[in-house]
C-alpha cells in the first residue's frame, strides 16, 4: 500500500504540472491571439517571432515532460527564426509547427485540466477502497494506480499532438547535418590554418635559420680556405653539424604533415613506435587493425595524431607511468582509446592540443569522447568513420 501511494503521488505531481502548464496555455493563447491581430501593423511584425518562441518553448517544456515520463523523447522540427523582423514573421506564420503546437496548446489547456480534475475523486476513492483492498487484505490495488494512467493519457495525447511529421523530421534533421558540416568545415579550416602557421614557424625559426648559418660558415671556409686551411677544415666541420641539425629539423616538419613511418609501418607500427619513444610504459592492443586492408591515409593519420597528442598529455601533465592504446577494427569505423592511470582532472575543453585533436577528428566526421574524474583514470575515446 505503502508503494501504491507513492507511485499515486508522483503521478499526481505530474497532473499538477499538466495543470499548471494548462493555466500558462491561456496566458500564451492570449498572446498568439495578440500577436495575430497585431500582424495588421508594423509592430506585430516584431511581435509575432517573440510570441512563437514563447510557444515553442512551451511545447518544449510539454516534450521534456512526457519523454521524462515515458522514457521516450519527443522530437521537434522547427524552422529557425533569422533575419530582420519581416522575415522571422514569415518563417513563423509559415513553419507547420508552429500551427501544430497551437493545437496542441488549445487541446491541453482543456484536457490538462480535466485530467488533474479527475484524479481527486480517484484519491478519495482510492484511498477508501484500496486501504482496505489493498492494506488489510493485501491485494493488489486497482483505484489508486488509475492516476498513473491519467498521466498515461496526458502523455499519449501530447505525444500525439506534438510529434512532427515524417516529412518535418527528416528536413530539421537535414538542417542540423548541414548545420554541423558547416561547424566542422570552419573548425576544419582553422585547423589548417593553424597547421600552416606551425610548419611556417618551424621552417623559419628551425630549418631555415640552420641554413642560414650553414650558408654563411661554407661562405667563411671558402675565404679561409688557401689562406688558413686549419681554420677552413673547423669551420667546414661546424657547417656539416649544422647541415646535420638542419636535416633533423627537416625530419621534424615532415613527421609534422604526415609521418613517413605510418607509410613504411602501417597504423599499428607507428603507434608501437610512438609507444616505445612516449617516456611511459604503454601497451598496445590491437583488435583487428593490422589484418586485412589499411584505413584510407586520413584516418590513419587522424588516429596517429590523436595518439601522439594524448601520450604527449599523458607524459608531461597526468604524472601517469602507466598508459594503454587500444586500436579496434570494425565494420564501418575505427575506435581508438587512450587511457593513463594518472591524476586526471584533465578539463575537455581546455588546450590547444584537444582543441587541435577534436577539430582534425571532427573533419572526418568523427567522434572524441574524454572522460577524467580526480584521480584518475584518463580516458580518451575517438571513433573514425572508415570504409576498409
Amino acid at each position: 500500500m505503502r508503494e501504491t501511494v507513492r507511485r499515486a503521488g508522483w503521478a499526481s505531481v505530474e497532473l499538477l504540472r499538466a495543470a499548471g502548464l494548462a493555466l500558462a496555455s491561456y496566458l500564451s493563447i492570449g498572446v498568439v491571439i495578440f500577436a495575430a491581430v497585431a500582424m495588421a501593423t508594423v509592430v506585430g511584425a516584431g511581435v509575432l517571432p517573440e510570441s512563437v518562441l514563447l510557444l515553442r518553448r512551451t511545447a518544449g517544456y510539454k516534450r521534456r515532460l512526457v519523454g521524462a515520463w515515458t522514457g521516450e523523447p519527443v522530437p521537434e522540427a522547427y524552422r529557425p527564426l533569422t533575419g530582420e523582423a519581416f522575415a522571422r514573421a514569415r518563417a513563423a506564420v509559415g513553419d507547420p509547427a508552429t500551427y501544430r503546437d497551437l493545437r496542441w496548446l488549445v487541446a491541453h489547456a482543456g484536457y490538462g485540466w480535466l485530467l488533474a480534475c479527475c484524479a481527486m475523486p480517484v484519491w478519495v476513492i482510492g484511498l477508501l477502497v484500496d486501504g482496505v483492498w489493498c492494506g488489510l487484505l493485501k491485494r493488489r490495488a486497482v483505484v489508486l494506480p488509475l492516476i498513473e494512467r491519467l498521466v498515461d493519457l496526458d502523455a499519449a495525447w501530447s505525444r500525439a499532438l506534438l510529434l512532427p511529421s515524417p516529412e518535418a523530421l527528416r528536413s530539421a534533421r537535414l538542417a542540423e547535418r548541414v548545420a554541423e558540416l558547416s561547424e566542422t568545415r570552419a573548425g576544419a579550416v582553422a585547423a589548417h590554418g593553424a597547421e600552416l602557421r606551425r610548419i611556417e614557424r618551424d621552417l623559419h625559426d628551425g630549418a631555415q635559420a640552420r641554413l642560414v648559418a650553414l650558408s654563411m660558415r661554407v661562405g667563411l671556409a671558402r675565404r679561409a680556405y688557401e689562406k688558413d686551411p686549419d681554420a677552413a677544415h673547423k669551420l667546414l666541420a661546424d657547417a656539416q653539424d649544422q647541415a646535420e641539425e638542419a636535416l633533423t629539423e627537416l625530419r621534424h616538419v615532415v613527421r609534422g604533415i604526415h609521418p613517413p613511418i605510418l607509410t613504411d609501418r602501417g597504423l599499428v607500427g607507428a603507434v608501437r613506435a610512438l609507444a616505445a619513444g612516449s617516456g611511459l610504459e604503454v601497451s598496445v592492443r590491437d583488435d583487428g587493425v593490422e589484418d586485412g586492408p589499411r584505413a584510407p591515409a586520413a584516418v590513419e593519420a587522424a588516429a596517429y595524431f590523436v595518439i601522439a597528442e594524448a601520450l604527449t598529455n599523458a607524459a608531461k601533465h597526468s604524472g601517469a607511468r602507466q598508459a594503454s592504446v587500444g586500436l579496434v577494427r570494425m565494420p564501418d569505423r575505427l575506435r581508438v582509446a587512450v587511457r593513463d592511470e594518472g591524476r586526471g582532472g584533465a578539463d575537455p575543453s581546455g588546450g590547444s592540443g584537444l582543441l587541435g585533436m577534436r577539430r582534425r577528428v571532427a573533419a572526418l566526421d568523427g567522434t572524441v569522447e574524454m572522460t577524467s574524474p580526480v584521480g584518475g583514470p584518463t580516458l580518451i575515446e575517438v571513433e573514425l568513420p572508415c570504409v576498409w
